[in-house]
């Protein structure tokens, strides 16, 4: 059963603010880091992402078609049910942070590492983690400003205008500057991964800050909080099972069945935290206590399932499928969400 350190990292952070919020001057002083961080962390996300070979892997189109349905189609329609549950289970801002996580792209490296540990398809889950991060840069917000705005979700032209210049256009920068610095991030991922980890875990600071200046532990009762877990339980169980037997029902041989769920069934929390900053501003504390939940239940879920796959077929190689793209990919798996 593993507990992601980092998640104990967020967890600590959480109770810092918790004990010593920023307030004042500093809470102004802490809000514009998180800014610029939120910039630097998609900056590097163009940096980083390779698009040429993103798009060779687009010959595998029907995996990632399947994948993409599954995260960015399927994943919201579910989150949309759970609407009919507020206010007996959820409160709406908890149902908001739920139905923000089912928007959230697919992680990279934890569906590459679930896959190569199940005997599955790794260079499919390279590509389709690479493509759901990608899409998911544009299609998260957007999705987020639809299916929330009339939601009471606060969203507006001006919210609109922050998503664009927070993180398109900083994406964009580094796409554009990667021909000169792309071989600059890719020799130092070890430092530039403690950059990405700090600057999330300052944007965790800052928004549980604001939280509990605002008094959000008040806001939400144990009952509450175990409610929100067994629903996002739920949900995983569903796309588990849907990831599983619709790859089958799409005639995808096991491997790619393999790297179908465990792309498709997982939420990406270092894409997610930072687009929540900058979608929920003061109330990005409760919107992302649902992602940070869901983050550790998949992975404790996804290794027991990745074990047990291995298990059945211990002879069993994994393949590259024709059209998937080669292991380099792995360089645009910027986040290991």
């Amino acid at each position: 059963m593993p507990i992601d350190p980092y998640i104990l990292l967020l967890l600590a952070t959480v109770g810092l603010a918790a004990l010593f919020p920023a307030r004042g001057a500093a809470a102004g002083i802490a809000s514009g880091a998180s800014t610029a961080a939120v910039a630097l962390l998609f900056f590097l996300y163009g940096a980083r992402l390779s698009t040429r070979e993103a798009l060779d892997g687009l010959r595998h189109w029907r995996l990632h078609i399947t994948v993409l349905a599954c995260t960015f189609v399927v994943f919201p329609l579910l989150g949309l049910a759970a609407r009919g549950l507020v206010p007996v289970i959820l409160t709406h801002p908890l149902y908001q942070g739920l139905l923000f996580l089912t928007l959230v792209p697919s992680t990279v490296q934890s569906s590459i590492a679930f896959t190569s540990m199940a005997r599955g398809n790794v260079p499919a889950a390279i590509c389709a983690g690479s493509f759901s991060s990608l899409v998911g840069i544009i299609t998260t917000p957007l999705l987020a400003a639809s299916l929330l705005g009339g939601d009471g979700g606060g969203f507006s032209a001006d919210s609109l205008l922050k998503i664009v210049l927070h993180l398109l256009v900083p994406f964009v920068a580094g796409q554009l500057l990667r021909r000169w610095i792309g071989g600059f991030v890719t020799r130092r991922k070890r430092v530039l991964a403690l950059v990405d980890r700090g600057s999330i875990l300052l944007v965790v600071y800052t928004a549980f800050s604001v939280g509990v200046v605002q008094g959000i532990w008040h806001q939400v009762s144990p009952a509450r909080l175990g409610g929100l877990v067994v629903v996002e339980a739920a949900i995983l169980a569903v796309m588990l099972l849907l990831t599983w037997y619709g790859g089958r029902a799409l005639r995808f041989g096991r491997a790619d069945r393999i790297a179908i769920q465990f792309a498709g069934s997982k939420k990406s929390l270092a894409a997610g935290l930072p687009m929540a900053s900058v979608l929920f501003g003061a109330q990005a504390a409760l919107a992302v206590l649902p992602l940070m939940l869901f983050h550790q239940m998949q992975l404790i879920v996804c290794a027991v399932i990745a074990k047990r796959r291995a298990r059945e077929a211990p002879g069993e190689v994994t393949a590259p499928q024709p059209g998937a793209a080669s292991q380099s990919v792995a360089d645009t798996g910027t986040r290991s969400g």
